[in-house]
């Protein structure tokens, strides 16, 4: 490993107008980390990737690079580009058990994080840097949201995560497990009890439905609740599988290293929105792809689909009439998610939109004041590092609203007043408004 990073380090050209950083969503300084690596200066190039993204070693791991960074790579065009993920996970692994943590003075600033994922960390990580008083509620029992159970631990190892845990916990951020905002708790109590500010990474945990007969069968589930928990599952000897995108590719190779002997997963079209690193090795442990197969249909025998008719250029056209039913012991819809309704349901005010994801400003305001969302709560699915890109910016949104607030101790009466009523007021408030 050591000899091929060093390898790849002395391939950069460091391009004066670096195209990798530009293909990067969180323009990480690639050229600068580098050249740090190749001067020696290993923390100092952990440092610079851990301030511009507080989940570096993550996204080393799990990103699109072929898509972003690598796929930017001037060298590419001719040549294989420079791999610097290999370069960024070997420097913020390495950070991660060297950085000195250090606590900044208390601002006296109260922050609450709903969702202890890649949005949420991200925020208590910039808030708690910033002097605030941070605590993160999750319903699951441990941090990580979506990189814990949503991506198998052989993409991304639980242990990086559990080491995360440490270094939050040394920062002064504490984790409220097992605590549902929206259910016994709702946002209104946070302000009731002195939270100034809210942030809300909830992700998307509910399942899109393919709204067809069969979803309800025993022998058919869907790929969230699978992944979150794949021990739980008895799949059998075939699974099928309901669409081609990365969590597809996941649900598909954790099916056979859990014993499954035939996987197939299926498309409509010929056009695979995984990544080409994911279908490869997906093909490479042995599951199969089956392209323009439409879903009509799931019945206890396994899935009914229509096959498609393709013209010259392979755009769908047409369906055939018959009809053809696969035999499986599961089927496994991976159709991408949407968001949980809880919080819209409980907090008086809160928009979202006609897919249930929450509608905010420029900012990251929600139309609560004080409430801030970012990630796949705000955009829909996407990847680990377009969530932490978004929270980096709400951070330092919340930081400003806080600011423009009495500090922990500094609150007006009719601040005080407004929260022992249940209710949340910005500090430059209106007495009308009381």
């Amino acid at each position: 490993m050591a000899i091929h990073i060093v390898e790849e380090a002395n391939r950069c050209l460091h391009c004066k107008r670096p195209m990798c950083q530009k293909g990067c969503p969180i323009s990480t300084s690639i050229p600068q980390v580098i050249q740090l690596f190749q001067d020696g200066k290993m923390n100092e190039a952990g440092e610079m990737l851990f301030e511009n993204n507080p989940l570096s070693v993550c996204c080393s791991i799990v990103c699109n690079h072929e898509g972003q960074c690598e796929g930017h790579c001037i060298r590419g065009r001719k040549d294989t580009p420079v791999h610097f993920s290999a370069i960024e996970s070997f420097v913020s692994d390495l950070y991660l058990d060297r950085m000195v943590v250090e606590r900044k003075p208390s601002s006296g600033h109260r922050a609450a994080v709903i969702g202890a994922g890649p949005a949420g960390i991200t925020v208590a990580v910039k808030l708690a840097a910033a002097g605030c008083d941070v605590t993160i509620f999750d319903s699951k029992e441990r941090i990580g949201g979506v990189m814990r159970y949503g991506i198998p631990n052989f993409r991304l190892p639980r242990t990086i995560l559990d080491r995360y845990a440490k270094r939050l916990e040394q920062m002064g951020i504490k984790f409220r497990a097992n605590t549902t905002i929206g259910g016994a708790l709702e946002i209104h109590d946070l302000f009731r009890d002195g939270y100034e500010s809210v942030f809300v990474g909830t992700g998307v945990w509910r399942p899109k439905t393919l709204g067809m007969y069969g979803e309800s069968l025993a022998n058919v589930h869907f790929s969230v609740d699978y992944l979150a928990d794949p021990a739980a599952f008895e799949l059998g000897d075939t699974v099928a599988v309901i669409g081609v995108g990365n969590s597809a590719m996941d649900v598909a190779r954790t099916a056979l290293r859990r014993g499954a002997r035939h996987v197939t997963m299926y498309a409509r079209s010929k056009h695979v929105s995984a990544s080409s690193d994911e279908l490869a090795y997906a093909q490479l442990e042995g599951a199969d792809v089956v392209y323009g197969y439409a879903i009509t249909m799931l019945n206890e025998q396994g899935p009914v689909f229509k096959k498609a008719i393709f013209d010259e250029d392979d755009k769908v056209v047409g369906y055939e009439d018959e009809l053809v039913q696969e035999s499986v012991d599961s089927t496994v819809i991976s159709i991408s998610q949407g968001p949980k309704n809880k919080l819209l349901l409980t907090t008086p005010g809160l928009e979202g939109n006609d897919k249930g994801l929450l509608v905010v400003n420029d900012d990251g305001m929600t139309s609560v004041d004080g409430v801030f969302a970012a990630g796949d709560v705000v955009s829909g699915s996407k990847t680990v590092v377009h969530a932490v890109a978004a929270a980096k910016q709400v951070a330092e949104a919340m930081l400003a609203y806080m600011e423009a607030t009495p500090a922990d101790g500094e609150a007006c009466e009719l601040c005080e007043s407004a929260r022992l009523e249940g209710r949340h007021m910005h500090h430059v408030h209106n007495t009308e408004d009381l």
